[in-house]
């Protein structure tokens, strides 16, 4: 089993910034990537960004040049620095663990203001 935990989530005003925490914890060695998901109001959850055990990193087209992910191996932290935010960007955002199943975070509100 693997305990993910999303922090960092809030109010900001568009152009502005936020960043984003993941903690990891149980079975951690399971874990072969880590994501940022986000559910937008009335959409269905998308993916942001993704980092995997290699550090291979990918981004959604709409996170591209804003946003960056990284990871800090001995705190089994992910995080994602989110740069001129958009009211676009309002949202639920999740943290998952990616391996032989995903686990999901709770997930945490960033609402950009206009």
């Amino acid at each position: 089993q693997v305990q993910v935990q999303e922090s960092g989530g809030g109010l900001v005003q568009a152009g502005g910034s936020q960043r984003l925490s993941c903690v990891a914890s149980g079975s951690i060695f399971s874990i072969l990537a880590m994501g940022w998901y986000r559910r937008a109001p009335g959409k269905q959850r998308e993916l942001v960004a993704t980092i995997t055990r290699d550090g291979i990193i990918s981004y959604a087209d709409s996170a591209k040049g804003r946003f960056t992910i990284t990871e800090d191996n001995a705190k089994n932290t992910v995080y994602l620095q989110m740069n001129s935010l958009k009211p676009e960007d309002t949202g639920v955002y999740y943290c998952a663990a990616m391996g032989e199943r995903t686990y999901w975070g709770q997930g945490t509100q960033v609402t950009v203001s206009s």
